[in-house]
């Protein structure tokens, strides 16, 4: 967002909270990519809604974060997971966001133990093959996409905890 200043969120270096300004905020590029979308082939997004949204976002984030934080600190874990975030975001209110944002991270696990799982039948396939080599290759694993977060069924939360 545009400061009184002037400088904008691209270029500001002001310190706010021992953070620069350009460090909190989530890159404006990938804002804009997310933001296009969802517009039609010849919308056109301005520079002061890219500058809006990604203050927006920046602070939504932080906010769920520090609340999946606290969950943990009083659980004495140091790392936040997937888990702490959706219930976070029920914690906050954002029940409609924390069901299907469950179901992502559901669909995601089971997308990545299936990868993990054909990527150990290619390598012992491949070990049979080559005795010698004694490293796992994780290019197919890095190539392939996670399922697309904005992609969803329409489900009820039911279906989803049925299949479990």
């Amino acid at each position: 967002m545009v400061d009184k200043a002037g400088s904008g969120a691209g270029g500001s270096s002001e310190d706010i909270g021992g953070f620069k300004e350009q460090e909190r905020l989530l890159p404006i590029a990938n804002v804009g990519r997310i933001m296009k979308q969802i517009l039609p082939v010849n919308g056109k997004i301005s520079k002061e809604a890219k500058e809006t949204m990604q203050e927006c976002v920046s602070e939504f984030v932080s906010f769920v974060t520090s609340e999946a934080s606290e969950k943990c600190k009083k659980e004495r874990r140091k790392t936040i997971n997937g888990d702490d975030v959706c219930w976070a975001m029920g914690a906050l209110g954002f029940d409609d966001y924390a069901v299907p944002l469950r179901r992502y991270l559901y669909k995601y696990r089971e997308s990545e133990g299936e990868k993990i799982n054909n990527q150990d039948n290619q390598n012992e396939e491949k070990d049979q093959e080559e005795p010698t080599s004694s490293h796992r290759s994780l290019s197919n694993r890095d190539s392939e996409l996670a399922p697309n977060p904005l992609m969803f069924e329409n489900r009820d939360a039911d279906d989803f905890l049925e299949k479990k």
